[in-house]
Formats: C-alpha cells, structure tokens, sequence
C-alpha cells in the first residue's frame, strides 16, 4: 500500500487494484468483503455502508472523469474510550471507488498500530481472491 498526506494534513493509504489482479467484479462484492471481515473480527462493529457515487451524483455535484462507483464501508474497532480524542478519530472508514480497469481502496491512518495493519492485511487480500 502507498502512504501519502492528503490536504498536507491527512495520512492516507491507497491500494489500485487491477481488476486483472482480483475475481472482485464490482464495489458492491467488496464492500460485502468488508462487512464480512469485520463481522468475523471479535470488537469490530459494522455501522454502515454510504454510497458516495449516488449521494454525490443526486446533488448533481462533480464527479471524476472516468469513476464508475464510491462507496465506503463505515465500522469501529473501539473496545475502550480512555480519552476524548479517540472518539474524534473514530469509527474507520475505508473507501472502494471502481474505475474503467481498476479498483482503488483507500483508508485514513488508523491510531492503533494493529487495527492499521489489520485493514491493510484485509486489503491487500482482495488482490489473491480469483
């Protein structure tokens, strides 16, 4: 996965995927991917999946060039609160956007090191499954 600071503030993680690369035909079976991992994961909680393609297309808002579909997957990892802050950073969103030849999963840094490293494991795994 490529790291990069988006807005110079945010630390993102992006993975293109091919669709050569993966047997995923569209963003509505991974997000299904998603939820399941995280329904099988023992503190993470699905909460919700956002269309952000057709929310964005039905406020006839702009829409990048060659984007078929936006979606993301919204969940939480929170088994404690130990501060105020933490609630600001959650819950964990990963986003699914299908282009024309690929697919492009992308997440914000997580604050835990192994709830990070956890999304990236469950990412990556999309590019084996054929």
């Amino acid at each position: 996965m490529q790291k990069t600071i988006f807005m110079d503030k945010y630390p993102l993680y992006s993975l293109i995927i091919q669709k050569s690369e993966t047997g995923y035909e569209n963003v509505g079976q991974i997000i299904a991917y998603f939820k399941e991992k995280i329904s099988e994961h023992p503190i993470a909680k699905f909460i919700a999946v956002f269309d952000h393609y057709a929310h964005t297309k039905s406020l006839g808002g702009e829409i990048m060039e060659g984007l078929k579909d936006a979606q993301n997957i919204i969940f939480c990892f929170g088994p404690m609160i130990p501060n105020t802050k933490i609630v600001a950073v959650r819950p964990r969103s990963i986003a699914v956007c299908e282009l024309e030849a690929s697919f492009i999963i992308e997440f914000l840094e997580a604050p835990k090191e192994e709830m990070h490293a956890l999304m990236e494991s469950w990412t990556k795994a999309l590019v084996e499954v054929k």
